[in-house]
């Protein structure tokens, strides 16, 4: 018997990169999963690459008529809520800090912040079962030049992550992780042309995959991660190992 037969799923910003791996491994664990994402075409792509076990409703993160959607969708096909994870996330503007305009600042924070806390709460007001896992990044641990701002907001989203995991205690967890640069057309930016080199600086030697995430993350969701809430694991391959000398 897989660890999540019987149990649903709701992955954000999955149809592609580390939000369908995720939701992958989730089915591949027995899980049923509904998932979201903006595009529609790409949205029925990963459904059908996911099979029978799941369901997807296209619509914007941070649009509460798409989350009610989202939530009647569960409710109808699947009757009820076991776990969520907070995927989805944006990061429209790249360079200094001062140089982001407000409107970026913004919605980065409305849609990597305000989205998770809604997605969230909109859950639990669902009868959200068991746990919750926001995907955070390690820029929200440390300095991240040209993404200062999406640092900025995972930073919050791991902090989020402590506060909501007290509030919602005993009855739901709510964990993180934090990945450093993983090879998806969303970090494309960060690898491009250099990822022999930037891979040089991970220990590990290598740039994480997908699949790296979404293992921690089923960890997490999954009843052997039965005491730890208000965590956020870092996934960088060694990468903040560097020795100090």
């Amino acid at each position: 018997m897989a660890r999540f037969d019987g149990r649903t799923a709701l992955v954000t910003g999955a149809s592609r990169g580390i939000g369908l791996a995720i939701a992958q491994r989730l089915v591949d664990d027995g899980a049923r999963v509904i998932i979201t994402a903006r595009g529609q075409e790409t949205l029925d792509e990963a459904v059908a690459a996911l099979g029978s076990a799941a369901i997807g409703i296209a619509g914007k993160a941070d649009d509460p008529a798409h989350r009610a959607a989202v939530f009647e969708a569960v409710d109808e096909h699947f009757g009820g809520l076991d776990f969520l994870v907070n995927n989805a996330g944006i990061n429209p503007a790249y360079g200094p800090a001062l140089d982001v305009s407000d409107d970026a600042v913004r919605k980065i924070l409305e849609v990597n912040v305000l989205g998770s806390l809604a997605w969230t709460r909109d859950a639990v007001k669902a009868g959200l079962a068991r746990s919750v896992v926001n995907i955070a990044s390690i820029a929200g641990v440390t300095a991240a030049p040209g993404i200062a701002l999406y640092g900025v907001s995972k930073a919050a989203l791991i902090n989020l992550t402590a506060q909501l995991a007290y509030e919602l205690a005993p009855g739901i967890r709510v964990n993180a992780v934090a990945p450093a640069v993983i090879k998806t057309n969303f970090a494309r930016a960060l690898y491009e042309g250099r990822e022999a080199e930037v891979a040089a600086g991970y220990p590990m030697g290598r740039l994480g995959e997908p699949v790296d995430v979404a293992g921690p993350v089923a960890f997490l969701l999954s009843d052997d991660a039965a005491w730890i809430t208000g965590q956020t694991i870092v996934i960088d391959g060694g990468g903040s190992l560097a020795p100090v000398l």
